[in-house]
């Protein structure tokens, strides 16, 4: 039967687009190369050769990892590679070993390092960090507990669609790298987990977090030193810390946070809403060009919080002076409620006072529907408008 000349061509550019498609991308399946998804198998070098093959391609290069649960004791992902575009697809779990012992001396369970380009896409990642959790909570001399995931030294980063589930320590870091983009990321530990900050982000630059769920028993996202041209928007922080620009000021020469935005928010039952906090110590640091908008508080107990005199166990900054410039700082549409009757707390350096510090559309009450208060020291320029509570304005 002869074929009609229209589907021939059809079927001629079909077959062309599928080779030229296959020939411009390497593709490598986990399990090709090892990797046995019955959470015992020890992973860890499929995982590694499978990163390797795609490091080496000339191609854009994905990595798959299929249904089920991969244990891993821990895995480094070096570049710099020989393409800018290697995706990891997860479909399945990756497992951190059960005894804390195992990688809770190490910096992360999984690293990025030198790597340019690289998208990872769904899949959980269990940090099994509960059994470090009670020793910490306990009085045993314990490990410090590694990342879940990081990223050092890197570019053109996109995370989507992830979970992080009960990290031993922070959920997921992001040190020295440009153009990175979290979106749909969902953070999962207790309330009570000791040292897992959400998001932990220092040295880097254009970095976005976009729709995401975070419960921890830490910051939510932790915003440290180097920081600048980030924007947080759509987040849900509920348990955890809230949102922290800090601390800051840790060090005597230290790199300053600026150009900051966070857009849209919820905390809910959280210890803070949005906080900068600095050491109570010497510092070139500072802090400045600062956004917090549209955001809703939901029983928070420290909702609007600058706390200059960080000063953990009172030791060696008892008696000094936070040199963080905190700057053109702006707060816009919070409203909600607060845990205590203390809703605002400007709390700034007495040798290096908060400038620029504006206030619009905030309306905060405490319990019993009582209008909130708000405590300020060493503020230099405030200006509101529409702002409950009013007392140090």
């Amino acid at each position: 039967m002869a074929i009609p000349r229209t589907s021939l061509v059809l079927f001629l550019v079909s077959m062309f687009l599928h080779s030229t498609f296959a020939a411009s991308s390497s593709s490598y399946n986990v399990v090709s190369f090892g990797a046995k998804p019955n959470n015992q198998s020890d992973s860890t070098q499929a995982f590694q050769a499978a990163w390797a093959k795609a490091c080496a391609s000339t191609k854009s290069a994905s990595i798959y990892v299929p249904r089920g649960r991969y244990y891993l004791r821990s895995v480094t992902f070096n570049g710099p590679c020989k393409n800018n575009a290697i995706s990891m697809r997860i479909d399945g779990s990756l497992v951190a070993p059960s005894d804390f012992r195992v990688i809770g001396n190490l910096v992360a369970w999984i690293m990025f390092r030198h790597v340019d380009g690289v998208t990872i896409s769904g899949g959980i990642l269990d940090g099994q960090g509960t059994g470090l959790w009670a020793c910490k909570n306990s009085t045993k001399a314990c490990p410090n507990g590694a990342t879940t995931l990081e990223f050092s030294n890197s570019k053109n980063i996109a995370i989507t669609g992830l979970t992080s589930l009960n990290s031993q320590m922070f959920h997921v870091v992001v040190n020295d790298c440009q153009n990175l983009k979290i979106k749909g990321l969902k953070i999962i530990a207790s309330g009570d987990s000791p040292n897992t900050d959400g998001i932990h982000v220092e040295q880097s630059s254009n970095v976005t977090i976009l729709n995401s769920h975070i419960g921890t028993g830490d910051d939510c996202i932790s915003i440290g030193p180097g920081t600048s041209d980030m924007w947080i928007e759509n987040i849900v922080c509920k348990p955890g810390h809230g949102i922290s620009i800090g601390s800051l000021g840790k060090n005597l020469e230290e790199a300053g946070v600026q150009n900051i935005t966070v857009k849209k928010a919820l905390f809910s039952h959280t210890q803070n809403g949005v906080r900068i906090k600095t050491w109570g110590k010497p510092s070139n640091g500072f802090a400045t060009n600062i956004l917090f908008q549209k955001i809703i508080m939901d029983n928070v107990k420290n909702p609007i919080i600058i706390d200059q005199n960080y000063c953990p166990n009172h030791k060696d900054c008892s008696t000094q002076a936070s040199g963080v410039q905190i700057s053109n700082v702006t707060y816009q549409d919070i409203h909600g409620t607060s845990a205590t009757q203390i809703a605002v707390k400007f709390d700034c350096s007495p040798t290096n006072p908060c400038v620029q510090i504006r206030l619009e559309d905030i309306n905060l009450t405490s319990r019993k529907n009582q209008t909130a208060q708000a405590v300020c020291s060493h503020v230099e320029g405030i200006a509101t408008g529409l702002v409950e509570p009013t007392s140090c304005f």
